[in-house]
């Protein structure tokens, strides 16, 4: 929010979480919004993801690098068009490193026994998962369990402003924080919290900056899969 009479701050919620405020300035926003159009375009486009028990999730997807299907991973849109899984860009994966960098520091805050994982320089971010929410979405309590590698998840939004409930790793009830993620925002979450709780019970239409362009808000998430090259279709 522009001329707001106190910025917001850097803010630590739980050990290994940390919300940076305003960390993609306009450009840059702009810049991930038009790649994320152009990924959004069919085939292994945007689609509406299908749960085991038949329900549907209201925020849309589109994976890159390694196609998420509930619970797994895949190279191809297994649940759609089958499509192969988009590239997962270079300069997507140095985004994630420097994002985790400047949140967590020079060693990631990787508790042991994970040390071995490295050092935010190493991380080598392999998946983007895209979320598209309107007003009316939602995205259940849930844990970025899929994953071999303990490495921080790496959380961006542009559009519009949603609540981010940030949870604990034993349940998805309390105790958990809710934190207002705004265009722009960057949110990590590694270490002793790389498997808490997490989800976004509200978002906020009409609260996009009006330059960017954008109904409705988009979640870029990168992780690092921890798969070898060869890991085969599941």
């Amino acid at each position: 929010m522009d001329a707001e009479l106190f910025p917001r701050a850097r803010a630590e919620i739980a050990p290994g979480a940390v919300h940076l405020p305003d960390w993609l300035d306009p450009d840059a926003q702009r810049e991930l919004l038009a790649a994320c159009r152009d990924w959004a375009r069919p085939p292994a486009g945007l689609r509406t993801v299908r749960t085991p028990g038949g329900g549907t999730m209201t925020a849309r997807q589109v994976c890159l690098g390694w196609h998420w299907y509930p619970y797994a991973y895949a190279r191809t849109v297994v649940d759609g068009d089958g499509a192969p899984v988009k590239t997962f860009p270079a300069w997507l994966g140095e985004l994630g490193r420097r994002a985790v960098a400047e949140a967590l520091g020079p060693r990631g805050r990787t508790p042991a026994p994970y040390e071995a994982s490295g050092t935010p320089q190493s991380y080598a971010y392999d998946i983007a998962l895209i979320n598209f929410y309107d007003g009316d979405a939602r995205m259940g309590m849930h844990r970025d369990s899929d994953e071999k590698s303990p490495a921080p998840v790496v959380s961006l939004s542009l559009g519009d402003t949603c609540v981010f409930r940030f949870g604990n790793t034993r349940t998805r009830a309390r105790p958990y924080t809710d934190v207002e993620l705004r265009s722009g925002d960057l949110f990590v979450f590694g270490g002793d919290s790389r498997l808490a709780y997490h989800g976004v019970p509200r978002v906020y239409p009409g609260t996009a900056p009006p330059a960017l362009g954008l109904a409705g808000r988009l979640n870029v998430t990168l992780r690092v899969s921890g798969f070898p090259v060869t890991e085969p279709v599941v």
